[in-house]
């Protein structure tokens, strides 16, 4: 198959595979096979898994070795604009061209294998980033961990984030079963860093039998905030000290960027990297989507959480920056979330919510969503509108009369809707 256009692939490549999510690493591993190519060099490789934190995680990465003057891959998902937002080298999304020549190259290797869309993605990223002469490769892992397509590469060091309930339907419906899936991630002998809190024993048990150096946030290593700067400690004998605050906003952001180096500690044998840039790293790290404020009349407050642990962090935001502010949110989800677990959390710190329809089939229907709202006991819902730009134009009027926020949260695909419609990435 072939086609001239990156939308062609993809138009084609989401209708390929009967099912849009089907873990396991059997097919893309034969393809990753028929088209990796040995001789060519393999970066140092660092694998982020976890319920939220991931692209926060990419992101700190990603600034610190850039700073550090090296050639740096990234590949996450999903996008919020373009889907070549999924794969960078040295922070840039590459060209339209690069993704189809890789396309290319794995349809003429295939050989009839079912792929779904985000295998070929996957397998995508692997094969630019190889031909690219990368320094070191940073790859976020779409679902789980076990048997996402990502867990075909072995890393060099392996982050899980948080361990919380969400997709349910593919990784289970504890939190000991989703870490389980988690830890796939982890190699023998290889950095296993954990930023959970409370990491399920499952995950601490998976890395003790594969004989992985499992480091966790509040054993093996830990940080400290002052007034103006924070401290980082590793097994009691390294530390940073004075550092800047994350540039991602956020308490979790210290847990992030904890774990972060921490891989990079455990990685400085291979890849040194200096002081001087894990500073301007930090300082600098960016990620659209995240607590991303635009500064318009009313203020707009995009965030991309979309299940209970990323809602409350959400909420841990809104009471510290915005305490005293109205906030009118606009808001979906996908139907395969804890809906009820995101609106009961936000309530108390929501005026109004104004429910935004999107053109995507995972979308929950307006009248389920309705039903939740009344499940909870929340009746400040404005809903019926004709599109995003209709909700939006509601709460704006409100949110500009009381000297509010206005607060999209919910989705990527909503938080896409905003920063597509006013083209500000």
């Amino acid at each position: 198959m072939h086609f001239d256009t990156l939308k062609g692939w993809l138009n084609w490549q989401e209708n390929l595979h009967p099912r849009s999510i089907d873990l396991g690493l059997d097919r893309v591993t034969q393809v990753f096979n028929a088209l990796h190519n040995p001789a060519l060099k393999k970066p140092a490789t660092i694998t982020v898994a976890g319920t939220n934190g991931k692209g926060s995680s990419i992101a700190f990465l990603e600034a610190i070795y850039l700073a550090q003057g090296l050639r740096v891959g990234a590949y996450t998902s999903p996008h919020i604009i373009d889907y070549n937002e999924r794969i960078k080298i040295n922070a840039v999304a590459v060209s339209d061209e690069l993704i189809c020549a890789a396309f290319e190259r794995i349809e003429a290797v295939r050989d009839n294998i079912s792929l779904s869309y985000f295998e070929f993605g996957t397998l995508a990223a692997l094969d630019i980033f190889s031909r690219s002469n990368l320094d070191i490769q940073l790859l976020e892992v779409g679902l789980g961990g076990r048997l996402d397509a990502v867990n075909i590469i072995d890393p060099d060091a392996a982050i899980v984030t948080t361990i919380s309930i969400d997709h349910t339907a593919w990784l289970g419906e504890t939190r000991n079963a989703i870490a389980y899936e988690k830890a796939g991630v982890f190699r023998t002998n290889i950095a296993a860093i954990t930023g959970d809190l409370d990491p399920p024993k499952p995950l601490i048990e998976h890395a003790h039998i594969i004989n992985a150096k499992l480091l966790r946030l509040g054993h093996e290593f830990t940080y400290h905030k002052n007034e103006t700067s924070w401290n980082w400690h590793y097994y009691g004998n390294k530390h940073l000290n004075n550092l800047p605050a994350p540039h991602l906003k956020g308490e979790h952001q210290y847990r992030n960027a904890s774990s972060v180096l921490t891989a990079i500690e455990n990685l400085q044998a291979k890849i040194s990297v200096s002081e001087k840039a894990i500073k301007q790293g930090l300082s600098s790290a960016n990620l659209p989507g995240r607590f991303q404020l635009i500064k318009s009349n009313p203020p707009v407050l995009l965030d991309v959480s979309h299940n209970p642990q990323a809602a409350q962090t959400l909420t841990d935001h809104l009471q510290s920056e915005f305490q005293q502010t109205p906030v009118h949110a606009i808001f979906t989800m996908m139907n395969d979330k804890d809906i009820t677990g995101v609106i009961s959390l936000m309530q108390p710190f929501i005026k109004h919510w104004y429910i935004s329809p999107l053109d995507n089939p995972r979308t929950i229907k307006e009248t389920e969503l309705k039903d939740a709202f009344q499940k909870c006991s929340i009746h400040q819902v404005s809903l019926g509108f004709k599109d995003f730009l209709a909700a939006y134009s509601a709460a704006k009027v409100k949110a500009q009369s009381d000297q509010g926020i206005i607060l999209i949260f919910g989705s990527f695909f909503l938080v896409s809707e905003y920063l597509t419609l006013f083209n500000k990435p």
